[in-house]
């Protein structure tokens, strides 16, 4: 039985801006720990640690780590496409700019409206909601579009690798909204995709030789502990209980922020610059989001 999704409210609001915040800052945390932990085995040793985690969390509430309630094929299923996801990003970005990667994976959000249209009737948006998700991915195209002067000869492989992770993000969702587990605890549904992509990760950075870890630095450590306690763990799990309780496609639209935040962390830490576009950028974000979330 599918539960009916809120209305999107400020407390809503306020979660989801900490979380595209916390979710803004992982690429450059991944690009700190490149030259001490290769990236496939970052992301394999992340949801490692966060579904540890994440089954220590459910014990201590006496939350059942297995149970017969018919979550387990869309959990197999959601899990398997969470690391194809991560698969792509991190292989993605051995061939393109962290920039560019983030306009591709940020397509997300419309092919979790598309997908929910057709699958959870009470998902569906008007045309006035798609110009919003219209409006808010041309506001991530163009706070990038002055950052990025790679070759599209050389990118294009990358770049295809994030339209890829996009989709497969966004099927993520569409499993997790209309299968059992939209009514599973997110505790659970999150375990089922950090388990799956734990092994399916960790074995492809055996199988493929990439497990030579340098020795570890201050930064390596933090960076590890934010994306697996911060990320995997805390805001992911935040994440999917959010996706029990509001409209998917609507929370789904805010994730426009996140390579917003990245940008800005890219400024902050890396040093990166950026062009009088992001402020235009940043208007046509947030007018995307208020057209999506718009009531009737």
């Amino acid at each position: 039985m599918k539960t009916t999704p809120h209305p999107i409210d400020a407390t809503a609001l306020a979660i989801m801006l900490v979380l595209c915040a916390i979710w803004g800052g992982q690429q450059v945390a991944v690009k700190l720990a490149v030259p001490v932990v290769p990236a496939v085995l970052q992301a394999g040793l992340r949801s490692l640690i966060a579904a540890m985690l994440v089954s220590g969390w459910m014990l201590w509430r006496r939350q059942k780590l297995v149970t017969g309630d018919g979550t387990l094929p869309a959990g197999i299923l959601a899990g398997a496409l969470f690391s194809l996801e991560f698969l792509c990003i991190f292989v993605g970005l051995t061939h393109t700019t962290a920039s560019r990667m983030a306009v591709f994976v940020y397509s997300a959000p419309c092919f979790t409206a598309i997908g929910l249209h057709w699958t959870v009737p009470s998902e569906r948006l008007r045309p006035m909601q798609w110009l919003g998700m219209a409006a808010a991915f041309c506001g991530i195209v163009v706070a990038f579009s002055d950052g990025s002067g790679s070759d599209l000869a050389t990118t294009w492989p990358g770049d295809l690798l994030g339209i890829a992770a996009g989709l497969l993000w966004g099927l993520t969702t569409v499993v997790v909204r209309a299968s059992r587990l939209a009514t599973a605890a997110p505790s659970k549904t999150l375990l089922y995709q950090l388990a799956v992509s734990a092994v399916v990760l960790c074995a492809l950075a055996l199988a493929t030789g990439n497990v030579h870890i340098a020795p570890m630095t201050t930064t390596a450590w933090v960076s590890l502990a934010y994306q697996s306690v911060g990320v995997a763990f805390a805001s992911y799990l935040i994440w999917f209980w959010m996706l029990t309780h509001y409209s998917a496609a609507r929370l789904a639209s805010f994730s426009f922020l996140s390579p917003l935040f990245g940008v800005t962390f890219g400024v902050l830490i890396l040093g990166e610059s950026v062009g009088w576009r992001f402020g235009g950028a940043v208007v046509l974000v947030f007018a995307g989001i208020s057209l999506v979330n718009r009531r009737r």
